[in-house]
């Protein structure tokens, strides 16, 4: 992706690589905080490549209420943060970098916090930081159906589709000789197998 001006991107669970390579390619970056929560995106749900290939982890919410992204809950009714601390531990356990970030992203995860919006953006910034994106990152006011004077991707980095504009670049996976190159995964796959060179494979 060529460098812009401003990016406007959805909020997003352990984000794809193509959403922080959109962010690393732009001048600035919003989060859109006044749009109603989507299901089925990448809003409370990553990918990682597990031994037997692609895993969904999803975040669990509460859909009582208000739909609006900044009041959606998360559900720790659910077992879940558990199960992806343990899915996570099994996928990448074993990768070069694992132990060097993990404790970093876990501390987050831990602190259970009661809103979804919060805990991703609180991921995303921690993860910014660790790749050296020094990006602004900002968030919208308003909701606009077409904002001025920014390239709009908060419908473009999606689960069910590709992203039309980032190219990945292939780098080391560790179940790679069983399932080969899977692009696009949570940024923690490209994190914990390339470690300080990830922010350079962007």
């Amino acid at each position: 992706m060529e460098s812009n001006s401003g990016i406007l991107l959805s909020t997003a669970y352990l984000p794809p690589v193509s959403y922080f390579a959109a962010i690393a390619s732009s001048a600035d970056a919003y989060v859109e905080a006044c749009e109603t929560f989507q299901k089925q995106s990448y809003r409370n749900r990553c990918k990682i490549y597990s031994p037997d290939g692609v895993q969904t982890l999803l975040v669990p919410v509460l859909h009582a209420g208000s739909r609006f992204i900044r009041d959606i809950r998360i559900d720790y009714s659910k077992n879940w943060l558990h199960l992806h601390r343990r899915a996570i531990a099994t996928a990448y356990g074993p990768t070069p970098f694992y132990k060097y970030y993990w404790d970093d992203i876990d501390a987050i995860l831990g602190r259970q916090y009661e809103f979804l919006f919060d805990m991703n953006l609180e991921l995303t910034q921690k993860l910014m930081s660790l790749m050296g994106i020094r990006t602004p990152l900002q968030l919208t006011s308003d909701y606009e159906s077409a904002p001025a004077g920014l390239c709009d991707l908060r419908s473009a980095v999606h689960p069910k589709r590709d992203s039309f504009f980032w190219q990945p670049k292939e780098y080391y996976q560790i179940f790679s000789g069983r399932h080969g190159f899977l692009p696009d995964l949570s940024i923690l796959d490209l994190l914990f197998s390339e470690g300080p060179e990830a922010g350079a494979l962007l």
